[in-house]
């Protein structure tokens, strides 16, 4: 089953990078945004099964974009993985945890990166 998921953050590099190893290593349908307005629109057209999101971003942060999510009736029920240069844990990331299931530490290995996100998702057989 081809998984879709929705990879939000500022650096271009990190969303390419992100994009080719969950597309061409794992399968998976990658739809990219920038920033968390671009996040908001497109997750509630588009109804990825996951996003991926960046914690640090200028204008809205991830944090922020993930408490919207959580808001809308189209994407509450989207799971939310933060990403983020920092260790950190979910409470560390947001008060609020909403929709947000995990947190995945920068740098992080393209070999092994869909294995991490399907284990936080639950989607690991």
């Amino acid at each position: 089953m081809t998984r879709t998921v929705l990879v939000v953050d500022d650096e271009p590099d990190i969303r390419e990078l992100v994009r080719a190893a969950l597309e061409h290593l794992a399968g998976w349908r990658v739809l990219v945004a920038s920033g968390g307005q671009e996040a908001l629109a497109l997750a509630a057209a588009e109804q990825p099964e996951a996003i991926l999101l960046d914690v640090m971003m200028p204008g809205m942060d991830g944090p922020e974009a993930a408490r919207r999510l959580g808001e809308d009736p189209r994407t509450r029920t989207i799971p939310v993985v933060m990403l983020t240069a920092k260790a950190m844990s979910v409470p560390d990331v947001t008060a609020d945890p909403g929709p947000v299931v995990g947190v995945l530490a920068k740098p992080f290995d393209v070999l092994t990166l869909a294995g991490e996100v399907e284990q936080i998702l639950g989607w690991a057989s």
